[in-house]
């Protein structure tokens, strides 16, 4: 028999405890019932599943995963909420709320309980980048993340190669496992509306993908192939690993590409075989190049925070 929820006006609550939103945390949360239940239902979370949750907000999504899910795991920065989601969430026995910045939470305490588990969350533009990166490169036991998203992001996070959107994050992604949007969300779906629209993108992670491929190296790859995305690909492997030009083309030409490809044009599988063609000549043993332009420097801080 499906539970019936007690029904509480979330709106309501929030003025109850005097709960007002900050912009510092970009929080802007889901209430529609109907919608909560279609993101969890797409993201084929069943009762055999744990959930980390990052961003519980006032607990809506956290209430319609517990319902789905063996056991929900909550991560809160605002302890504002505290006194909001032990109310709404008062009934819901396999759910712990941690009032702590995930991102300063050791992996190997997030994971510690688990065999594996799926991320979901619904976070600020300005942590998306380094919460997916923490997830794809450090987590050993993830499965899946499902995240709310600003539309843009999403368009990011599953571009296709040689497109505007596609960049060092998708390439990173598609080396971890492969992004797919599920569906768009309105601005005026959240409380506050946004000033954009928002959509959910499931990452599903492939450990296969990698074969075997350095990750570390794999990360300077495609920070130097993304370093000025106006130059080709030769120009920006010269300039970062202080190789021969002539050398980055016969490398690109033995891989069967265009000397004058650029970055956003290669796959990760592209970037995988990169890699290891760059670790023949050792130059992840050298210091990288200090001659960095006032313009590639620039690019060095975007790429980094995408990254």
């Amino acid at each position: 028999m499906k539970r019936k929820d007690k029904k509480v006006n979330v709106k309501e609550l929030l003025y109850k405890y005097k709960f007002f939103f900050k912009k510092s945390f970009g929080q802007n949360f889901l209430t529609d019932d109907d919608l909560l239940e279609s993101i969890v239902v797409s993201s084929g979370i069943t009762k055999d599943d744990d959930v980390i949750e990052i961003g519980c907000g006032a607990g809506t999504l956290t209430k319609v995963l517990a319902r789905h899910a063996k056991s929900v795991t909550g991560y809160e920065i605002d302890k504002n909420l505290k006194p909001v989601l032990e109310d709404y969430l008062s009934e819901e026995k396999n759910v712990k709320i941690n009032f702590n910045d995930v991102m300063k939470v050791p992996m190997e305490v997030l994971e510690k309980d688990f065999d594996e588990y799926t991320v979901v969350a619904n976070i600020p533009y300005y942590i998306t980048t380094p919460i997916v990166t923490m997830f794809l490169e450090s987590a050993k036991k993830v499965k899946k993340l499902v995240l709310t998203v600003q539309k843009e992001v999403a368009d990011r996070f599953s571009a296709k190669e040689g497109t505007s959107e596609y960049g060092s994050i998708t390439a990173a992604i598609n080396f971890y496992g492969s992004a797919e949007t599920v569906m768009v969300i309105g601005r005026e779906k959240f409380t506050p509306p946004p000033k954009v629209d928002s959509a959910v993108v499931a990452i599903t992670i492939d450990r296969s993908k990698q074969n075997g491929t350095n990750k570390e190296h794999f990360r300077e790859v495609l920070k130097a192939a993304f370093g000025n995305r106006r130059k080709t690909l030769s120009n920006n492997l010269s300039a970062v690993f202080g190789i021969e030009k002539k050398i980055a083309e016969e490398i690109l030409l033995k891989m069967d590409k265009n000397p004058q490809v650029r970055g956003e044009t290669f796959s990760a599988g592209d970037f995988a075989i990169l890699t290891e063609e760059l670790e023949k000549l050792d130059v992840f043993d050298k210091p990288v190049s200090s001659k960095r332009t006032r313009k590639q420097k620039t690019e060095d801080k975007k790429i980094k925070s995408d990254l």
